[in-house]
């Protein structure tokens, strides 16, 4: 059993997500160590599948490697609104190809087994299309009441098919996606694993990821891999990844980051309350009188800390980004100050735009 001070244990989460002061040299990198990098359109001030590799790499990223590794090198693949790294792509195949888990998309491919058979004909003549470039051929439709989709079924049997490694996203027309089969976008000599050994690759690529995890956290699930250790001041059974217990002692230090609501480092809130006493709510989705930091504030870490939250939107017109507040959540001296300010320096510069607000 491992005995970690917090200190210990945030420095191995914020080292595990790349977020110290020893940067990545490019998005393929970042891939590779976090997992996936979420897709979002929201652009207050950049989409998070942009924000998300420069909160890393710093000024080195350019928006146009992102692309060029999905599209060109297959390097990292689209999947289930993130790109993902290339290396976990045959682990979660196998495990898509078992087929749906859930009775009711069973019953829906199954009732609806005419349109998935024309989607699957129209690929394999003309792919990739786009879902406009679908006739909706569906005899049932699934339930909408979640309001996520509308009357047209293509968009949502292509992400069934896309779930259960029938079809694949070859890639994007601006935000578009273009679909196509699996055999012309993913390399031909992938390995199969068995279900139980491919979760068990997923698993270890999750707690790589998050470096210490609670054990039986449902954000970020991972199984009895790693080993077991315990975090001061926290009754949580923690599981820790040996590599980056290892590296420790190694530290690069500290540095300012900001971070796109959609990051990965914030996605197992639990985690984020018990280890860095800060608790994030997305107000994106609040009422305007009620939200308290804006309507999409980026949370702000200095070394291990979250001390802040910055309300910022890009004005494309004025070519400015304007920053609307800088919410301190924690108190930091003069020097913290100075990397916060540099960092929404250093982020109005990579969006070619002067700095507003401040």
């Amino acid at each position: 059993m491992h005995r970690l001070s917090r200190d210990e244990a945030r420095r191995i989460a914020v080292r595990a997500q790349l977020l110290d002061a020893d940067r990545p040299g490019d998005i393929v990198e970042v891939a590779e160590q976090i997992g996936a990098i979420k897709i979002d359109p929201t652009a207050t001030i950049a989409p998070a599948e942009q924000t998300v590799p420069w909160s890393r790499i710093g000024w080195g990223y350019e928006p146009g490697q992102l692309r060029k590794a999905v599209e060109t090198d297959r390097l990292l693949f689209e999947h289930d609104g993130c790109f993902w790294a290339g290396s976990l792509l045959a682990p979660m195949l196998s495990i898509m190809r078992q087929g749906p888990r859930r009775q009711a998309t069973v019953d829906y491919l199954e009732a609806n087994d005419a349109f998935r058979r024309d989607i699957l004909s129209r690929l394999r003549a003309e792919g990739p299309l786009a879902a406009s470039d679908f006739t909706d051929t569906s005899v049932v439709q699934r339930d909408r009441s979640s309001g996520w989709y509308g009357p047209n079924e293509v968009p949502r049997m292509l992400e069934i098919l896309a779930r259960i490694g029938e079809v694949a996203i070859a890639g994007r027309v601006g935000r578009q996606r273009l679909w196509d089969l699996p055999e012309r976008v993913y390399p031909a000599d992938l390995p199969v694993f068995e279900p139980a050994e491919a979760e068990v690759l997923l698993q270890q690529r999750r707690l790589q990821a998050a470096g210490i995890v609670k054990q039986k956290s449902p954000w970020t699930p991972v199984g009895t891999v790693g080993e077991p250790a315990e975090v001061e001041g926290s009754s949580w059974k923690w599981r820790v990844d040996p590599e980056a217990l290892a590296a420790l002692d190694d530290d690069p230090g500290g540095r300012a980051a900001i971070l796109n609501p959609y990051d990965r480092m914030l996605f197992d809130r639990p985690r984020l309350t018990e280890l860095f006493d800060f608790t994030y709510v997305l107000e994106q989705f609040k009422p305007k009188a009620q939200r308290v930091y804006g309507y999409f504030a980026h949370p702000i870490l200095v070394g291990d800390r979250f001390v802040g939250l910055l309300d910022a939107e890009l004005d494309k017109k004025k070519e400015t980004l304007v920053v609307h507040a800088v919410h301190e959540v924690l108190p930091y001296d003069d020097d913290e100050r100075e990397m916060v300010e540099a960092e929404i320096r250093d982020l109005a510069g990579w969006l070619g735009v002067a700095l507003a607000g401040r």
